[in-house]
């Protein structure tokens, strides 16, 4: 892979082998199952005009190498709307290349051009590798969270 400049864009209908193939590395990394009902669902969502979820890829030389979700949210303690980046992911032959930091990037330019205060996500306590790009990128803050099953 050549270091060429990241091309980022929407996901498009006719990325959905790449989107498909990065997504289920995604969820492999973070040891969820393989499950093509979801693939078929969050697929389903980045091209629903009427729902939240949007998505980006990144290309390089060619090829899509990353993607990110995120969606825009009320924040009623702030009076205001931010935006979650859900997901983001990189090929591990991407990773240094500034792929990550072109997703983040483009997803806060998209929220400050709607007014939203702050892009925020989380990650695993022990993702070493992208906590050192998010330092450098944002902060961390003081908030634990939760789940509970319903």
């Amino acid at each position: 892979m050549t270091t060429t400049a990241v091309v980022l864009r929407p996901v498009a209908e006719n990325d959905r082998a790449a989107w498909e193939r990065l997504f289920a590395g995604y969820r492999n990394f973070y040891k969820m199952p393989a499950d093509p009902a979801v693939h078929a669902t969050v697929w389903r969502w980045l091209h629903d005009p009427d729902h939240e979820v949007d998505g980006l890829v990144a290309e390089l030389d060619g090829e899509i190498v990353g993607f990110t979700h995120y969606r825009r949210f009320t924040r009623p303690s702030e009076g205001d709307y931010a935006t979650w980046l859900d997901d983001l992911f990189t090929t591990p032959q991407a990773r240094g290349h500034g792929v990550a930091r072109a997703l983040i990037g483009a997803v806060t330019e998209i929220a400050a051009a709607r007014d939203d205060r702050v892009v925020s996500w989380i990650t695993a306590s022990d993702n070493a590798t992208a906590r050192r790009v998010y330092d450098d990128l944002a902060v961390a803050t003081r908030w634990v969270t939760y789940e509970r099953a319903t």
